[in-house]
């Protein structure tokens, strides 16, 4: 009996530890929030110093939640490079991943907000409309990787205004594959210093709307014809090609502006010396003189005909930088 017992306590301790080992596996591979998704929002803001950003040329946020599928590499690989290019190009960076810190008078005190490969429904209405009222109101935004996926589709004005389209899925079999990369618009700010084309291993995304064809300025485009745009697995073999297929973007919102890349998943990506230009150049221009104010007219009338809202409050944002250095 004495044995049967302890069989039956080590096959417990046995369970036990292979479901945490199991768990533990679920989180590292990002997919916790895939299995258990949470629409939990914070309400307590996050400590900003008084002093941040005295001095700085540009105040960034980096803002990395996931209440979707997690890009633990990546986040953590991004969240290292801007803190490196913070010392490089004189910027004061903040990261967090509390959806408190959306609140107009914590929003004012940034020039930036990157979403960094942010999921999932991650903030509560309130908080999603103090996002939108500072971007309109001359707020920048880069969006990377995941920023870009369906997890978002709940919040319509988001879909509309920052994504393309509908996202439609990513490659798989295999999942990560080189393609080419064009530069489209050479003459960009975001685009200065990159290669005329490169290549490069992604995830790629797709979607049902192409961003030319949605009225974004399309920055860079993948060619379809140096990979397998297919989403292969079990029993589904999906077509994924958009032909014309933009994977950078950018745009005005009322009067702030936005820009968003497709790339960004892998840990690897944040180690390219074109990732590293195209994220230099994208705060830069999204904190300096984007044009998008003085041609506020043309833009909220085109905003206006696809059906997005545009704020015309003054500006608030002071601290707004009217060029860009280096």
């Amino acid at each position: 009996m004495r044995n049967v017992v302890r069989i039956l306590i080590g096959l417990g301790l046995l369970f036990v530890v292979a479901g945490a080992v199991a768990l533990f596996q679920v989180r590292q591979q990002g997919l916790w929030g895939i299995i258990f998704p949470s629409v939990a929002y914070e309400t307590l803001p996050p400590e900003i110093a008084a002093d941040f950003g005295d001095g700085a040329r540009v105040r960034v946020l980096v803002y990395s939640k996931t209440n979707s599928f997690r890009h633990v590499e990546g986040i953590a690989a991004a969240e290292a490079l801007f803190a490196e290019l913070a010392k490089e190009r004189d910027w004061a960076v903040f990261s967090t991943e509390n959806s408190a810190v959306f609140a107009p008078h914590l929003l004012e005190r940034f020039d930036v907000v990157v979403f960094s490969n942010a999921s999932g429904n991650h903030a509560s209405d309130e908080q999603d409309q103090a996002f939108r009222g500072w971007l309109e109101q001359g707020g920048g935004w880069l969006g990377i990787h995941s920023a870009g996926d369906d997890s978002h589709s709940s919040w319509s004005w988001y879909a509309q205004t920052l994504q393309s389209g509908s996202f439609i899925g990513h490659i798989l079999g295999p999942q990560f594959q080189e393609a080419r990369v064009v530069v489209e618009d050479r003459d960009h700010p975001v685009t200065r210093g990159l290669p005329p084309e490169f290549r490069h291993e992604e995830e790629w995304y797709s979607w049902d709307r192409g961003a030319r064809e949605a009225g974004f300025d399309v920055l860079l485009t993948v060619d379809e014809s140096t990979y397998a745009p297919r989403r292969i697995r079990r029993d589904e073999d999906r077509d994924l090609s958009m032909g014309d297929h933009p994977i950078v973007w950018s745009r005005c919102v009322a009067r702030g502006a936005a820009v968003y890349s497709a790339m960004g998943h892998s840990r690897e990506a944040y180690e390219k010396d074109y990732m590293r230009t195209l994220l230099r150049n994208s705060v830069d221009w999204l904190a300096g003189d984007t044009g998008c104010e003085t041609t506020f007219g043309a833009a909220g009338a085109a905003q206006h005909d696809m059906g997005i809202s545009a704020v015309h409050e003054t500006p608030s944002h002071p601290s707004r930088r009217d060029s860009n250095e280096g």
